[in-house]
């Protein structure tokens, strides 16, 4: 069937819509015939992070029928499996998130699998922490995390708790295509599912057993916090959980963003509402120069990721993730040793393309650093292996440089809540000793080396660019640089072939080029049409290790994603 047919067809069935109605008959096949093979040309995707795409009509577009398939999918895996028949489901403030949580019940009750449903939008560490604690077979949460307002996404979580491992996507996918998206999906309503309980609602003991399953990775050692803080959701998931549980460590001083405090899935304060980007930030960085807190703390939609503003000199900086991730290891590996619990042969995770900076930190406390690919499910695969061998306690501290960071087994994802209670704890232990993060940084760096971590996305949109994607990654693997800004590249590691990888991974669509102190990873994004580029670069000043990284990117850029 061409996009042609396909188009015809969806304009004469995809009908429970009426967005998806008006979105269709708005298109003339004459005139927007790119239009309609953009919808068209493919399925979305559904990889390890499930389904991520623009919200509107089509087979590649998030809609509800999409939705309904995927759904459908799942079940057929799990009546195959002897998981339990129970799927726990979340959802954030993205447009139409809530509409997909409850098609996604509808099809798991038709199907006769529980669904448990969370009554209002929760971040997403809580739907993992939903899924182990009600014994679920797998978990769905609705959001595209932090991309921008015209996404939505489809999670899928594995009994664990952790987002399902590359052999599970592989076999629920295979399940997904043999369904037929108008014909093949099963279908109750949600009254009939509520009536006679193969729909359940979430009740409020699980959120607050995850609330208290966070604060028990307190590393403070008890006592109130006396902090000002200024926080904001991004009109995002994540204001009933931060809140709660620093209002649960003593903290009562907490000014929201007014702009970005409600859900509001077309986030107008912020076109990308990612706590990575400065922009997303602004207004509460205005709002830090009129109050002067101690911490500016921000979540993204499905509050998964934080960003944190400090205090320094006159202003204000923002903290990167990979800042944030070596301040949270040497702090927690301080605050264990001087609590006496520091377990015995500690372990921390990160991933491939974040800071060698982790290494030296680890290093110095005796901490084995274990590096996983890029993705947080692979850290909290590396949960389960310890909890698996009766070791769980050895895992101390979880990282990514994307703003993700978890520092306890009671979820199997990054969770911005947690991170936001021990942000707000290492700035109350610093601020003790006279100094800010901004200070603490500067020491860390003034001791181990001035560690520098930049990352560029080029964007490639459409049919056309996800061949030219594979075009640059196959010329990157076949004929691969031999030098970039005049520096020899000593070592080419391609995680793809396995090729010079020392370490035991899963492969990966990865190249990762290594020069003398600085190195570069080059990988397509899992969730987006980019190509994103690492660079690392260590130096005697960071402006050093800045302009060694931009000399690096211009040289690849030049030859190769032009």
């Amino acid at each position: 069937m061409n996009t042609l047919q396909q188009y015809q067809l969806w304009l004469s069935r995809a009908t429970d819509d009426p967005d998806l109605q008006q979105e269709l008959s708005a298109l003339c096949p004459e005139t927007d015939a790119a239009a309609i093979d953009d919808r068209f040309y493919r399925e979305l995707e559904f990889g390890t992070g499930g389904l991520r795409g623009v919200i509107g009509a089509g087979t590649n577009r998030m809609n509800i029928y999409v939705v309904r398939k995927a759904t459908q999918g799942l079940c057929n895996y799990l009546k195959g499996t002897d998981l339990p028949q129970a799927v726990a489901i979340g959802y954030d403030s993205r447009i139409k998130s809530d509409r997909f949580a409850r098609e996604a019940a509808r099809v798991l009750a038709a199907n006769g699998i529980t669904a448990w449903l969370y009554p209002r939008l929760e971040p997403t560490p809580a739907l993992s922490w939903a899924v182990r604690y009600l014994g679920c077979g797998a978990g769905i949460c609705v959001t595209a995390s932090h991309n921008p307002a015209k996404y939505n996404g489809y999670k899928v979580y594995g009994s664990d708790g952790c987002q399902i491992t590359l052999e599970v996507a592989a076999a629920v996918l295979k399940e997904i295509n043999a369904v037929d998206v108008f014909d093949g999906v099963a279908l109750c309503s949600l009254e009939e599912g509520l009536a006679d309980g193969r729909i359940r609602m979430i009740g409020e003991d699980c959120l607050e057993a995850f609330l208290d399953a966070v604060q028990a990775q307190s590393v403070a050692g008890g006592g109130k916090l006396d902090l000002k803080v200024v926080y904001t959701p991004l009109n995002g998931s994540g204001l009933e959980c931060v809140t709660k549980i620093l209002g649960r460590i003593g903290i009562q001083d907490i000014t929201v963003v007014p702009e970005q405090e409600h859900p509001d899935g077309n986030f107008p304060t912020c076109p990308y509402p990612n706590p990575e980007i400065r922009e997303a930030m602004e207004r509460g960085l205005a709002l830090c120069e009129q109050l002067r807190p101690d911490l500016l703390l921000g979540t993204d939609p499905d509050c998964d990721r934080m960003g944190v503003a400090v205090p320094d000199g006159e202003g204000y900086t923002l903290l990167t993730g990979n800042e944030m991730g070596v301040l949270l290891l040497d702090y927690i590996c301080r605050k264990r040793l001087e609590n006496g619990t520091m377990p015995e042969r500690p372990v921390a995770v990160t991933t491939i393309v974040s800071t060698d900076m982790a290494d030296a930190v680890a290093a110095k406390y005796g901490v084995e650093l274990r590096r996983v690919l890029t993705g947080f499910k692979f850290i909290g695969e590396q949960i389960g292996l310890l909890e698996a061998g009766g070791e769980i306690d050895r895992y101390i501290m979880g990282f990514e440089e994307s703003y993700g960071y978890l520092s306890g087994g009671h979820v199997r994802d990054k969770d911005a809540v947690n991170a936001s209670m021990l942000a707000c704890e290492m700035t109350a232990w610093y601020r003790a000793k006279g100094m800010t993060l901004a200070d603490a940084m500067r020491a860390l760096y003034a001791e181990f080396g001035c560690y520098q971590n930049s990352l560029a996305s080029f964007t490639f949109e459409g049919a056309d660019g996800m061949a030219k994607m594979g075009r640059i990654m196959d010329a990157l693997r076949t004929t691969p640089p031999q030098t970039l800004a005049g520096t020899p590249v000593t070592k080419v590691v391609d995680y793809l072939t396995g090729a010079g990888v020392a370490l035991e991974l899963p492969r990966s669509n990865v190249l990762e080029f290594q020069l003398t102190g600085s190195k570069v990873l080059v990988r397509p994004s899992g969730t987006e049409p980019k190509i994103k580029v690492y660079l690392s670069s260590r130096a005697d000043t960071l402006e050093q290790a800045k302009a060694e990284n931009q000399a690096l990117l211009d040289a690849l850029t030049a030859a190769y994603l032009n």
